[in-house]
């Protein structure tokens, strides 16, 4: 039986344009998702979030919800353009409003809020200014951070401040897969900057407002990166130079990796960093947040043979792997989930163990795992997600064999809480531990739900 140390953070997440709808509710904006999920042949069967879970209106529900699972965390993101409409100006009282229940509904009921800052929902009005390309929204940020910073300070210890950088630009910019679905690769390098300056901007904000403290934190999703073989080694490298250290280098080490910048001077000169740009997003942070759902494999790519594109982008789509053209991505063997992703949890502990390595002194979060399946009701009326069950169960076996191994690692957070709008797949895919019904949005614990909060009792994994 694995066991976890007494102070380890069992939690769940959400995001605010996956589960709160009210999308045009008490004076909020539109944001990029808005657009994007109301623009005809983007999402999945023509779903949007303008409902979603209805956590916005569902909220007390959902926070007995969580106080029954016992998890002694949550994670949940700040609706940008819900407390700021367009991005800038004065704080909207009733969107604000929201969070502050959530906040204290979180502490009244022992769990601690985990709050990020920015899950993709930009306002529209700031991309209608140039979006993460345009250097002024970084500082744009920094401000909403700062709002934030003295309206929740007070009661929230652990700030997020962004969500998945490498999904904002290259599945944004580069891919159009994502909001604002924009295919400019020089623009998708641009918005990785920008990205990284408004992280060093939100903690230097949130560092003089929150409480003194308040722990400081980014969530990436680091790509565990093997070759083929031996000869695939700069197929790795210029993999692991865009997906990890574009956002590893300014962030932790305060510069730029010399051969991302080589990589990629074909798409861009990086005139747009300026002095003292790194230094800024080089901020000291107390936890880093890691979000693991799947390895990538890769190899050395001819030009000739047959291209596999096993990249995650879908079909027809502009790949999100700028300067990657010499790279194929191997589609590696099963069990898969839903979502096509192979099942490999192996990769979860190399990862960790590779940042207990290169970061020593950093401890570790893993702010998002978890899995879809399709989740068929039973005729019992229960969920029945063996599935889901097993996975959680192989990846959190593989957090307990890296902290063996040395890793500080501080926490885990299920995702999801309940079945969400899943982004450019609509409703289609169901990660939640809880399922939602899309008509009448009844909560259904899943027996993945029921399994999760045994270990959370317990701190231990059970055998088998």
């Amino acid at each position: 039986m694995s066991a976890f140390p007494d102070n380890f953070v069992w939690g769940t997440a959400t995001a605010a344009y996956q589960v709160e709808g009210a999308w045009n509710e008490d004076g909020r904006g539109p944001s990029i998702w808005d657009t994007f999920s109301h623009t005809p042949g983007l999402v999945a069967n023509g779903d949007t979030g303008d409902v979603a879970c209805d956590h916005y209106h569902r909220l007390e529900e959902d926070l007995d919800l969580l106080a029954e699972l016992r998890v002694g965390a949550y994670r949940f993101s700040i609706s940008w353009p819900r407390v700021q409409p367009g991005g800038s100006g004065p704080v909207n009282a009733a969107g604000l409003d929201f969070y502050q229940r959530l906040v204290d509904g979180l502490l009244s009921r022992g769990i601690a809020p985990v709050a990020t800052l920015y899950h993709w929902d930009l306002p529209q009005e700031l991309e209608d200014a140039g979006g993460w390309p345009n250097r002024d929204t970084a500082q744009r940020f920094a401000e909403y951070a700062r709002l934030m910073g003295e309206a929740l300070g007070d009661r929230v210890r652990t700030w997020i401040t962004l969500n998945e950088p490498w999904c904002s630009a290259y599945l944004g910019y580069a891919s159009g897969v994502h909001a604002p679905a924009r295919t400019e690769p020089a623009a998708a390098l641009a918005a990785v900057h920008h990205l990284n300056l408004g992280h060093g901007l939100a903690v230097q904000a949130l560092r003089s407002t929150a409480a003194k403290d308040a722990q400081m934190s980014v969530t990436l999703n680091l790509h565990h990166i093997r070759g083929v073989s031996e000869a695939d080694a700069d197929a790795v490298r210029r993999t692991d130079a865009l997906a990890n250290r574009a956002f590893l280098g300014p962030m932790l080490e305060g510069a730029y990796p010399a051969d991302l910048l080589a990589d990629t001077a074909g798409v861009t000169d990086w005139s747009f960093v300026r002095d003292g740009d790194t230094a800024i997003a080089n901020q000291p942070l107390d936890v880093l947040g890691v979000n693991y759902y799947n390895p990538t494999l890769v190899r050395h790519w001819d030009g000739q043979s047959p291209k596999e594109t096993a990249d995650g982008h879908q079909d027809g789509a502009a790949s999100p792997w700028i300067a990657c053209d010499s790279v194929e991505f191997v589609r590696q063997p099963g069990p898969y989930t839903e979502m096509g992703w192979n099942i490999d949890e192996t990769g979860l502990t190399e990862l960790l163990l590779r940042l207990h390595r290169d970061y020593p002194d950093l401890p570790v979060m893993i702010t998002e795992n978890g899995a879809a399946f399709p989740d068929p009701v039973s005729p019992d009326g229960r969920v029945h997600d063996r599935d889901r069950v097993d996975y959680l169960h192989r990846h959190l076996t593989a957090v307990s064999e890296a902290i063996a191994q040395g890793a500080d690692v501080r926490g885990y957070f299920v995702w999801s809480l309940m079945d969400n709008f899943e982004w450019a797949h609509g409703y289609a895919k169901r990660f939640g531990i809880v399922r939602v019904d899309r008509e009448t949005m009844e909560r259904t614990w899943k027996d993945s739900a029921f399994w999760y909060r045994d270990v959370v009792t317990s701190g231990k994994l059970p055998v088998g």
